[in-house]
């Protein structure tokens, strides 16, 4: 596994896994065998409804809990300052943890306008030691410099939609000028053609890899932390197979190249779903 660094010195590892669209049930089976398969960051949210299964599969997992990493969110219609304080600790209370070692604000959602109170209802959770990390998720570069703006607390990382179909070149530099690392959900386009893609297949041709395998490769070397979700227990384990190979520049540009723009999930700037 390897490890990034965060803005406050903290660490996590560059490859997690996901558990967007998984049932409560299924979730303690699957993030079960991710665990056993060497995984040691899981990314969840509230909205997923699955909290309390990742934490079964964590609190029977025998691993120390230092050792692992443990991401969720907070939904969008939990913004504000006391109603974030309270969505944070029915979080908690279903993983079953003492602490969260990042915790999320999933949205922006512009219109609501309630993302700098609740990035500071963010800040009181960090103060109190009972998330290690803070970050947001589908933030732009305005709402970034908003936050930073009126808050104290730079987010250590910025979960975006990202893979070969859509690979933000210019919101991942924007995070970077500000310290911010850039997180990728949806990394492998939810399957949705990128896989089939004869350009990956080509290069995991000559790798001995799948087309998922060098898009994470892809991934991993663009410097993006990922969490790919699987519920079939060998995908779970070939999407950690991706340290024993890399790509050379002129594949990783072949990668880039696939750029279209094209969004799988919604817009930051006009989602304000509750």
């Amino acid at each position: 596994m390897q490890y990034v660094t965060l803005n406050n010195g903290r660490t996590m590892p560059q490859l997690g896994f996901g558990v967007f669209q998984i049932s409560d049930e299924e979730a303690h089976a699957v993030v079960s065998t991710a665990l056993e398969a060497g995984y040691r960051s899981i990314d969840t949210a509230k909205v997923y409804g699955n909290e309390a299964g990742v934490g079964r599969a964590v609190a029977e997992s025998g691993i120390a809990r230092e050792d692992l990493f443990v991401t969720t969110k907070l939904w969008n219609a939990d913004q504000g300052f006391d109603t974030t304080l309270k969505a944070f600790e029915g979080s908690l209370d279903r993983l079953g943890l003492d602490y969260v070692d990042l915790y999320l604000i999933h949205w922006p959602t512009p219109e609501r306008d309630l993302y700098v109170e609740t990035w500071k209802a963010f800040e009181r959770i960090l103060s109190q030691g009972r998330a290690a990390s803070i970050g947001v998720s589908n933030f732009n570069a305005d709402h970034l410099d908003r936050l930073a703006a009126e808050c104290e607390t730079v987010p250590v990382l910025n979960q975006i939609e990202v893979h070969p179909y859509l690979t933000q070149e210019a919101m991942r530099a924007a995070d970077a000028e500000r310290g911010v690392l850039t997180e990728a959900w949806s990394p492998l386009g939810q399957g949705k053609g990128l896989l089939d893609d004869p350009v990956l297949a080509g290069i995991g041709a000559e790798h001995g890899k799948s087309a998922a395998q060098v898009v994470l490769r892809w991934h991993l070397q663009s410097g993006n932390v990922v969490i790919p979700k699987s519920a079939t227990p060998a995908r779970i384990r070939e999407n950690i197979d991706v340290f024993d190979f890399e790509l050379d520049g002129e594949q990783m540009a072949a990668v880039s190249a696939l750029n279209r723009d094209s969004r799988v999930g919604p817009d930051p700037a006009t989602f304000n779903a509750a």
